[in-house]
């Protein structure tokens, strides 16, 4: 008759066990990168250059809650793109209150470490228009 082929389909015995090993490898991948880049922030310096912002998006994502009222959960990212002086450009995770208070063309003094942003002080500028 030969081996009992039905080893393969053991859920308890052999596909929960893989599940549960690729998912906690999923979660130590992704723990181990942040961490990566946490402590890459913190070695790198603390850098305050002129800038400008050249473009702000947003990014809203909604949720279904799994409840019978059929209610959703939405949430707002914002974002600013600066460019420095050299021509390099950056993206960086600003709260809604920044974001709404800036415009592409804004000029003035960014100052980040690494991927982390630390704030950016507008230069005042005046309209000769009357």
């Amino acid at each position: 008759m030969g081996p009992d082929p039905s080893w393969m389909f053991d859920l308890t015995g052999t596909v929960i066990p893989i599940f549960l090993a690729v998912v906690i490898g999923i979660i130590a991948v992704s723990a181990g990168r942040g961490l990566q880049q946490w402590n890459r922030n913190n070695k790198s310096p603390i850098m305050t250059i002129p800038a400008r912002i050249v473009s702000k998006r947003s990014e809203v994502r909604q949720q279904q809650l799994q409840d019978d009222s059929n209610n959703s959960r939405t949430s707002t990212t914002y974002y600013l793109t600066y460019e420095s002086d050299r021509g390099e450009r950056m993206e960086f995770k600003v709260d809604g209150n920044e974001y709404g208070m800036s415009a592409e063309g804004d000029r003035g003094i960014l100052t980040y470490q690494g991927t982390r942003y630390h704030g950016f002080r507008r230069q005042p500028h005046y309209s000769t228009a009357e």
